[in-house]
This record gives C-alpha cells, structure tokens and sequence, in this order.
C-alpha cells in the first residue's frame, strides 16, 4: 500500500478513480507549467520538453516512502532504457519535503546501487519539488503520470508497479510507444576504432576534458546537443593513433544538461556520453 498524507486521500480515490493521486488536475486537463532543478544543478522546464514534442513522465515521491524505495528501481531501469531523456519520453523525479542531500542519498541507495541511471530528481525544499506537489494536489506516494507533448495529463496514476514493463504499458494505453536507445550515459564498449572514452570534469564549468583512444590518424567531431535534440556546441579535433586529449571549450554553454556526441571521419564510429553544465 502507497503512503497516504491525509486519510482525506482515501475519499479523493473514490472520488477521482485512475486519477486518484493527482487531486487538482483530471485526465485531459492542461497542466502548468513548471521549473524545478534536480540535485546535480540541472534546471528542467517543462514546456520545453513538451514544445519539443516529448512526453513527460514524473514521479513523485520522498526519501522515507517504502513504497518510492520499492518502485524507483525500475523507473531508473525504464529511464535507462528509453535514452535517460534523449529520447521520446522525459523521466523527472519530484520529491516532497526532502533537500538535496537526502534526495543524492535516495538516488544512492535506491537507484544506482541496482546499476541503472536514476531519473533527474529535483528535491522539495531546495529544487521546487514542493510548489509542483502543491500544484498537481498529490495526494498519495509514490504517484506516476504522464503528460504528454500536448501538456495534457494523460494518466495521473501508473498503478500497481511491479515491474519496469508497467511503465511502458501505461504509456501505450495512452497512444504513444517510445523508441528504445541506448543511454547516451553509457559509451558503447564494442567500437573497435573509438576506445577507452571518457570526459572530465564533469560537472565542468568552463571547459571539459576529452579523452579517447584511437587505432589510427583521424578527425574527431565533437557535437554537443541540448536535452530538446539542438546542436549548440560542435568542434573538430585533429586525432593521431593512441591516446588523446581534447579540450572542449563550454564556456558558451549554460547551466544544465548535455549530450555529447563523438564520431570519427564520416562516422566510422560514434560513441556519447553526459554532460553536465554547472558555473
């Protein structure tokens, strides 16, 4: 059974049925908009995920809720699965009552330690969780839904959760089947002529670091594109057979959350990773 706040919860599920746990929005509403800023310094704004025609998954919870601790997992899982936000559908998670260290401790313990890239998470007191909690009217925890590209609620209660298949059940029921790519967190291992990649500081500030191992001479391009798919940084590096350092300027970038892409020559081989922006 999910946390309950109040017991006034319990007449506001009869009341609103599959909408139970989001209290001020019915299926079909416009929802507002929203900023909150996850624990990593990453702001997140909701109309611009869905004016680039992504749908938007949340996940509200806090740090003591068994039943969050039990299902987090697999958000993280499903996260990871569908291109931890490159891709089709955005996972945020929106904590309640919580600060940021509590919320990284969450992250942690629940969702690393079972090895999958956890949602970015904005905690109550000090990233905004707690004014977008007061807005949708939460009334249970965990409560998953969906808003799509529209900023309709499309579902405001993903319940029972099982399994991470139950998410992506939920998001067909409402018309839409995300493509599955790899997490651009991850850089692909079986790339024999782009090997050993890695890029640090991260987060950096006004520069970063990369470093890659090449088989032979070759330019390496560097894009850099922001979480709505825009190219907003790229540069070419000149490559030599072994080990590499690049320096990548980001001076230009603001604050938040990138997606570096590395290719060789007309794409022999490309590889990505995560970058962070925080001055």
């Amino acid at each position: 059974m999910r946390t309950k706040l109040l017991s006034i919860a319990l007449v506001l599920s009869a009341t609103f049925g599959s909408n139970a746990q989001v209290g001020n929005y019915n299926v079909g509403d416009v929802v507002s908009d929203f900023t909150v800023t996850d624990v990593h310094g990453v702001t997140h704004v909701l109309s611009d995920y869905t004016n680039a025609g992504k749908w938007v998954f949340l996940d509200f919870f806090f740090v003591t809720c068994g039943p969050c601790q039990a299902t987090v997992p697999f958000f993280s899982e499903f996260h990871e699965k569908y291109g931890c936000n490159a891709g089709d559908i955005v996972m945020i998670s929106i904590d309640s009552g919580d600060d940021d260290a509590a919320v990284l401790s969450f992250e942690t313990t629940y969702s690393m330690s079972t090895g999958f890239n956890p949602a970015p998470a904005a905690s109550g007191t000090e990233g905004g969780g707690n004014a977008v909690v007061a807005d949708f009217g939460i009334v249970a925890y965990p409560t998953y839904c969906i808003i799509g590209a529209d900023m309709k609620l499309k579902n405001g209660d993903v319940w029972p959760v099982s399994s991470m298949a139950d998410f992506e059940t939920a998001l067909t029921a409402v018309g839409l089947t995300p493509t599955e790519m790899a997490c651009a967190a991850n850089v692909e291992e079986n790339l024999a002529s782009l090997n050993n990649v890695s890029l640090y500081p991260n987060p950096a500030t006004t520069s970063a670091n990369i470093s890659v191992n090449l088989e032979e001479t070759s330019e390496v391009t560097v894009n850099v594109y922001n979480m709505v798919g825009a190219v907003v940084l790229s540069e070419t590096f000149n490559g030599s057979n072994g080990a590499n350092m690049f320096t990548l300027n980001t001076n230009s970038l603001d604050n938040g959350q990138y997606i570096v892409n590395i290719s060789l020559g007309e794409n022999v081989a490309t590889t990505q990773v995560s970058l962070n922006v925080l001055k």
